[in-house]
This record gives structure tokens, sequence and C-alpha cells, in this order.
């Protein structure tokens, strides 16, 4: 079966289980409670036994969350998601539209004055709770409980318990024992005995480890406190970290003991309110422990690329994009099998993907399940396709693959759309706004200083010319092998984080129009400082990673500027300079032609 826990998670067990979680709120006095899609170390993605949306609702979406009322239940969800959640859930839950209709307004409408909500304090941030309670007003009153759906979910999986290994100091570029000293440095600096850690990213960054705690994130959930001295106290399952040799300056305690690590500190504690479970503070202003609140001092160092990270994700791309090239031949020889009567789904092209991966023999995993939309299903922004979705591949139609590798020198992430015979004008003027898009932010070039939020604009505007856009980010971080999303860098109109040399971020603007198709274009790209121009400013732009062919099919060429015809020619001319030394035969002549000037 081409199914994963949370695919297998069906409507149909969305009344029973609703029902279970009403009778724990009566229980429990409360007449509400918040599931969301985080786990208590906010990321993205969740272990099984974290998945309390998808087992509750039947929604698998990397955000979003369910406030179960007696008489309703809402699940809220952004324009990612919006044709996903109708599909996933049943009717007893109502789909939301959020950050259109905020969670707290929502309750104190749909609650009588003084109702009782109730939610886990490890599963939210105090940011988060504080801007819901602001948001709620006096109508309704927020309660700390015990978590209602672990209450009832009495099959649930067992927590992660894979072998913790060491991460090569040579890759990181600096050993753990630099990045220690560096944080307790900044540290002192700060006034601050300690610092808080429970981003998974950050820890594994911080001690040159990685683990597979999360399917397709290599990182370990752990909890972690750095001291000013740089020692560290490491608050997981002990067992997993017997690989590792003894350090003196780490100190392990059993994941149960992450409480009482903190009691025992003194301040001034930092705690990221933006990522720290609201748990955190309650436990240390118990224990009236000073807390300073600061962002996690491992987030901007792991963002910050080093030399040897950067040329590890250079490495990685070229190995990648090799066996990228070998999939598309195989999925054009798979197209003209489709238009000559054939039959090919979207699982095979799937599974065909993650072989040409394997064969270069150095992936360790894919960095996320792989999307692959045909027609309608690339509307879907982060479809996944099960055994009940998969659609064959049909001539005239599109196909959307995002995908990416984890290897050990690098994460990567790419998005080509291809037709699948000849395309239509429409498929092709959209397609060719989106290519226009990801060129600007591609040539950008910008002031040190400017945050995603400056060039978001760039890649939307050849699309909002024309009255279309997207409803996601233009681009993400990327980790050095490490979580595939990874903050705190974005494109994005909602970032005001400065970008800075080595960051890495994907560059993929597209569209969609549900029920006919999707585009998306993505390459990898790291900040660098720009050559010196004009008077002299410190400006930054972009280096490309990613080297693979865009499918020239699609491109509408009367629509593109002089400017933008010889970047294509010149990323494909560069494309087949890279990549043209690492493959042969048919994919070495399937690369000329698609890298032949337009």
């Amino acid at each position: 079966m081409f199914q994963s826990f949370e695919v297998a998670t069906s409507p149909e067990t969305g009344p029973a289980r609703l029902s279970a979680v009403r009778g724990a709120m009566a229980t429990a006095g409360m007449d509400g409670f918040i599931v969301p899609r985080a786990d208590a170390h906010q990321g993205e993605y969740v272990a099984d036994c974290d998945a309390r949306l998808a087992w509750l609702t039947g929604f698998t979406g990397s955000a979003g969350f369910c406030a179960v009322l007696a008489h309703m239940a809402g699940v809220f969800v952004d324009g990612r998601y919006r044709v996903q959640v109708r599909d996933q859930v049943a009717g007893v839950f109502t789909p939301v539209d959020w950050p259109e209709t905020k969670l707290g307004p929502w309750l104190s409408q749909n609650l009588p004055k003084g109702g009782r909500v109730g939610f886990d304090p490890w599963l939210h941030t105090r940011d988060e709770i504080a801007a819901l309670r602001a948001g709620a007003g006096d109508a309704v009153t927020l309660v700390a409980v015990a978590n209602l759906v672990d209450q009832v979910w009495h099959d649930r999986p067992a927590r992660p318990s894979a072998p913790v290994l060491a991460y090569p100091a040579d890759l990181a570029g600096a050993t753990s024992g630099e990045k220690r000293a560096r944080i307790a440095k900044e540290l002192c600096e700060a006034g601050q005995k300690a610092a808080v850690l429970t981003l998974p990213d950050s820890i594994c960054w911080l001690l040159n480890i990685r683990g597979s705690d999360i399917a397709r994130n290599p990182v370990v959930q752990a909890f972690a406190v750095i001291h000013a001295d740089g020692r560290v106290d490491l608050c997981d399952d002990i067992a997993k970290y017997a690989k590792l040799g003894p350090d003196p300056a780490i100190a392990q305690v059993p994941r149960d003991g992450f409480t009482a690590v903190l009691q025992g500190l003194t301040g001034p504690v930092r705690v990221d309110p933006g990522s720290a479970p609201l748990a955190v503070f309650d436990i240390l202003e118990t224990a009236q422990i000073d807390v300073s609140e600061g962002a996690d001092p491992c987030i901007l160092p792991k963002a910050c690329k080093t030399d040897a990270e950067i040329a590890g994700a250079r490495a990685a791309h070229l190995r990648d994009g090799a066996a990228m090239c070998g999939f598309l031949h195989w999925l054009d020889d798979a197209c003209n099998q489709v238009i000559a009567g054939g039959r090919v789904s979207e699982i095979d092209v799937v599974r065909a993907l993650e072989g040409f991966r394997r064969d270069t023999n150095q992936l360790r995993d894919i960095s996320f399940e792989t999307i692959a939309g045909a027609g309608p299903n690339g509307a879907i922004v982060h479809y996944r396709v099960n055994d009940n979705t998969n659609r064959d591949l049909a001539a005239g139609e599109l196909l959307l693959v995002d995908s990416g590798g984890q290897y050990l020198d690098g994460t990567t992430d790419i998005t080509r759309t291809i037709a699948v015979g000849p395309p239509g004008d429409e498929e092709r003027a959209c397609f060719t706004r989106v290519l226009r898009g990801m060129i600007a932010v591609s040539r950008a070039r910008w002031p040190r200083g400017c945050s995603g939020r400056d060039l978001d604009a760039l890649a939307r505007f050849p699309l909002w010319v024309d009255g279309f856009d997207y409803d996601h980010g233009t681009g993400h971080g990327v980790g050095a092998y490490l979580s595939v999303h990874e903050g705190p860098q974005r494109i994005s109109r909602a970032s005001d984080v400065a970008l800075r040399p080595g960051m890495i971020l994907s560059n993929e603007p597209g569209y969609y129009r549900e029920g006919a198709f999707g585009i998306r274009i993505e390459n990898l790209v790291v900040v660098q400082q720009a050559s010196m121009l004009g008077d002299g400013r410190d400006q930054l732009s972009f280096e490309t990673l990613t080297w693979v062919p865009i499918d020239r099919r699609l491109i509408a060429v009367d629509l593109l500027s002089g400017n933008e015809r010889a970047w294509i020619d010149r990323y494909h001319n560069e494309v087949a300079a890279r990549i043209g030394p690492l493959v042969s035969g048919d994919v070495a002549a399937w690369l000329a032609r698609a890298t032949a000037p337009l």
C-alpha cells in the first residue's frame, strides 16, 4: 500500500474520535479544546505519536489546527490546503479559512460569554497564546490542561527511538565545541546564565548530530539547555545516543527529566517566546527563575551556512541534478507512452524519481514526501499521492513534481512542471508568468539589511499584472542535511528577517487553477555578497544551486523580455556544462536537447 500513518487516517473515523474528545472536554469542564498540528518542538513535521490533528480529523497538511466545541469543530487551514481539507475531513468538521478568520474572534462568536477553552501548554508558544487571548478578549477563558486527545487516543504510537549519529565536523565547518563556545560567548555578553533549546534542528546543529525521529528530516527530538560556560544538558532517551562517544561537557538526562533541569537553573535564562512551549515559561516562572525573552541563539548561526556547508550544498545539487535529469528523460519517454495510449500513474512517477536518487548510492532519504500532481491534482499545493488519490497522467495535461533528497553533504528541493504532450496556450501563458517571477528573484540584487518581504513582490509581479497570484510564500529556508524547511529566513510578505550571506532559500513562485492544473518552478539559491556596482553600495545577491532544465515546451517566448530570454539561455548553458559530464548515453542526448537555446 502506498500510504503512511497519516494518510491511513480515514475521514470515516472522524465522528467517533470527535465524540471521544468531546467526552474528555465535558469531564474536564471545558467548552472547547484546541488541537494544533504542532508538537512540543514546534516543527513543521511531526512524528506519528504527535500527529494529533491527523488522528482526529484526517487532515494531513503541514499547517493548521482544529478548535473542538460541543456543537461544532472548525479545521483552520490557509490557502495552501483549502482544496485538500475538503477532500480529507469528514462532514462533522467545518473547514475555516485562516488567517482571514482568526481563532480568537471565532471562539468569541461561537461560545457563550465565559466559555472555557482548554489547550496543552506544551503544544503552544507563549506568543501564540498571548495573541489568542488578545483576540478572544474577555469573552473566552483559555485554560492550560492535560492533552485531551492523548486521553482518548488509546493506540497512540510509541515515541521514536532510533540511534543518533555524529555529523562530520569537516562537512559542518566547525566542531560542536567551537559552536558551543560561540553560543556561550553570546550568552555571557548578554548577561544570561543559560538558554533553553527546544527546536530539534538547533540542537542537531549545535551538537553536530543527526537522527531519524521525524520522517525525511534527519533530526532528533530532544530538549536542551546550553549554559554560559558551554556546558549542555541534553534531555532525551539516553539509549539513542549509545553510538556517540562521551563528552564531559554534555550531560545526558532522560526526556522526562527536562522539567527538573529547568527548575534547577539560575537566571537569567534565555527562552524564545516564538518557539519554546508556554510550559517552559510556566515551569521557570513557578520556580521563580528570571526569564529573559530572546531568540534561540542557534537560529541565525545555523541559517548562515559555513563555507564547508555551501560547498557541500553545491556538490549535493550536482549529484541530485544528474539524478533529476535521468528522471526527466525517463518521464519524457513515459509521457510518450501516455500519448500513445499507455498508462503511467502518479505513483509510478514518485517511485521512478526516488529510484534515480537512490541510484546515486549517496541518498540518505528523500527530503519530504514527493509531490507528483497530475492535471487537477497539481492544483493541490501540498498534494501527496496515495492509493485512493492516485491518478494517471493524461495527454494535454500538466504534471507538477516537487521533490528533494537528503544527502550527507546537503539537502535538495526542486520543483519542475512538465507538459504531457503539447500544452495549451493558456497553460503556456500561466507557466511563463511563473517563470518570469522565478527569474526576477534569481537576478535580484538588494541592499544589505533587506528581508525576504522586500523580494517577495518580484516573484508575484508578472502574475499580479494579469490578475493572478498564489497562496504560499515564495521561498523558505533550507538546512544543511537538516530540515528542508528551515527558519528564520523566508521570501514572504510575512518575513522581516534580514537576508544574510550563507542563507539557503528556495525560489518557488507558482500558480494553481482548481480543477485544472498547478504550476510551480523551484530552484534553491544561496545569499552571497554581490559584486561592486554603481556607487559602491553594500549589496547582496543570489547564487543558484539547482541545475536542472526547465521545460522549454511550456515557455511562451513572446511573453519574455530580452533579458529574461538571455537568463534562460545562460541558465540552460550552465546546466549543460555542469550536469553534462555526469550523465551519458540517452540521458546526455536528452540533456542537450532540453538545454538548447530558446
